[in-house]
């Protein structure tokens, strides 16, 4: 394939980013510059002598724009193929000159979603000629160059100064690739709009998600494993994926997953005192909140120090250098706050190789959203996990109620279990977690791990007794039988909470009662597989 000297080229961007000194750049090589409305002014603006499309066309912009690239003169001059006979024949006949270079960006769309506009508003920013002209010179990327992001002008302005105002067919091909994945997100919006926000459809017959690359990553799970990051290409809610990186080393997939977990669980307490998430391998190993991020974070480090060695740890609340000077203690691979105070990045620039993620605003734990996981063959699609208690949902079904105490705890151990994997078992008192069973097959060695957790956390600590001996117990799903709740009043749980709903839940009421413990129904579950 050739090279192709670029003598004409159309532009028409929404973004006007740098048009004026691509325009520049192509007058400079002797370009005959074609434009539309207030790409036309924006190049006249800055000296540019320039074409209007109907100038070019014989035919009026009508219908408020909607009609103005939508033409054979247009097409045909994008479409044909240089060396073909008939199609030069063709040109020949019908006054069509060849465009070689067509620059465009599309309406804001999602730009117009993000910021709520009305219903009307947003139909009118449903690109229809901009598209076309993309993917009609993207198709004939043979003899026409394509630029339809800002980023590219510079790389087009160095081609053609390479090339002698001609562009290569490999750069082309690249131009070309590009134009058609910006072209599919663009209708992939455009589709979820329709379906997620307009029609109300959870679940539409075809699902339609357009990212954007953010970057490799340096392996997968494990390093035989490739993996990059992606963002949607539209509107999103802010997290992990959109937290700025202020040091250390590059992030792997592991450790992006880990602190979306770390990030979504300390996000349930964005509204509630200082809290600290330690997570390792997906799971929370420690949690806490308290009156200072410093004692909240101790208290959850005692709970599995062990743990929390090379772990994620996620606060809600900006970080203050005595709280990076606790956290420097041990090694720690990534770090997640709102913010970070001087004193606290002056504490961690030492640490090299801790990776500190300012996350501003944290996310909505009740947004909601769909879930995706990939099977073979398939996909599978869920909404988020985003299900609130609330007061009258909580029932009362021993005969003793529990105490205050009691009733904060309960909700504390709720909200991590939440976020445990299943079979999930949670042990907490005073606003911390005591004991952490996670993703055992069965519920009864969930509650014997986390007690026996709690035993080595105390003997470590040099405590009389684990923390389980007062605390509330929290089950992600109903106890099937009455062993794993006689597991928790063996390790000393004085209150439980658990969804109920198993056959057995006389069974199991009655073994609470016997054991003088008070225990609340939630009516909902939380598996997390």
């Amino acid at each position: 394939m050739n090279d192709i000297p670029i003598k004409r080229a159309l532009l028409s961007v929404s973004d006007k980013t740098g048009l004026a000194e691509l325009g520049a750049a192509l007058a400079a090589h002797g370009v005959e510059l074609v434009s539309t409305g207030g790409t036309a002014k924006a190049l006249r603006d800055a000296g540019l002598t320039v074409m209007d499309i109907s100038e070019l066309t014989g035919f009026p912009e009508m219908m408020d724009g909607r009609v103005k690239t939508l033409h054979p003169i247009v097409h045909g001059g994008l479409l044909a193929v240089r060396d073909n006979a008939d199609h030069v024949a063709a040109m020949a006949a019908h006054g069509i000159g060849a465009i070689d270079l067509v620059v465009v960006n599309l309406y804001p769309f999602a730009a117009k979603v993000a910021k709520g506009a009305g219903r009307e508003e947003i139909i009118e920013n449903i690109d229809i000629g901009g598209p076309s002209m993309v993917r009609s010179a993207a198709k004939n990327h043979a003899s026409v160059a394509i630029v339809t992001d800002p980023a590219d002008y510079d790389r087009l302005i160095a081609e053609m100064g390479e090339k002698g105002g001609a562009t290569s067919y490999d750069f082309r091909r690249l131009l070309a690739a590009k134009a058609y994945a910006a072209t599919a997100a663009y209708d992939s919006m455009i589709a979820s709009w329709f379906a997620f926000a307009d029609q109300g459809t959870m679940f539409p017959p075809s699902l339609t998600l357009a990212s954007t690359l953010v970057s490799p990553l340096r392996y997968g799970e494990n390093p035989h494993q490739s993996a990059a990051l992606y963002v949607p290409a539209g509107p999103s809610a802010r997290g992990i994926a959109q937290a700025v990186q202020v040091q250390g080393k590059e992030l792997s997939y592991n450790n992006y997953n880990d602190a979306d977990a770390a990030l979504e669980l300390v996000s349930e307490f964005r509204d509630g005192p200082p809290t600290v998430v330690i997570v390792k391998h997906a799971n929370p190993c420690g949690v806490a909140s308290g009156d200072t991020l410093i004692a909240a974070y101790e208290a959850a480090l005692a709970c599995d120090s062990v743990s929390a060695f090379g772990g994620i740890i996620a606060v809600n609340r900006p970080l203050d250098g005595a709280t990076a000077e606790a956290i420097s203690g041990i090694f720690t691979e990534v770090v997640a706050a709102p913010d970070a105070d001087a004193d606290a990045r002056a504490v961690f620039a030492k640490k090299k190789n801790l990776r500190l993620l300012l996350t501003g605003d944290l996310p909505d734990p009740a947004r909601p959203g769909l879930q995706l996981k990939s099977i073979a063959g398939g996909l599978l699609v869920q909404s988020r996990d985003n299900g609130r208690l609330s007061p009258d949902r909580l029932t009362v079904v021993t005969k003793r109620k529990p105490t205050a105490r009691e009733h904060e705890d309960c909700l504390f151990a709720w909200t991590v279990a939440k976020h445990v994997k299943s079979n999930a078992i949670v042990y907490a008192k005073d606003g911390s977690t005591a004991g952490i069973g996670a993703g055992q097959m069965n519920r009864l060695e969930s509650a014997r791990i986390a007690a026996w957790k709690a035993k080595d956390a105390a003997e470590k600590a040099g405590w009389s007794a684990p923390r389980t001996i007062g605390s509330a117990v929290a089950s992600d799903a109903f106890f099937p039988f009455a062993d794993g709740l006689l597991a928790a009043v063996e390790a000393g749980a004085t209150a439980v909470i658990q969804p109920g709903g198993s056959i057995r839940d006389a069974e199991v009421i009655a073994a609470a009662d016997a054991a003088g413990l008070a225990m609340l129904f939630t009516g909902m579950r939380h598996f997390r597989h």
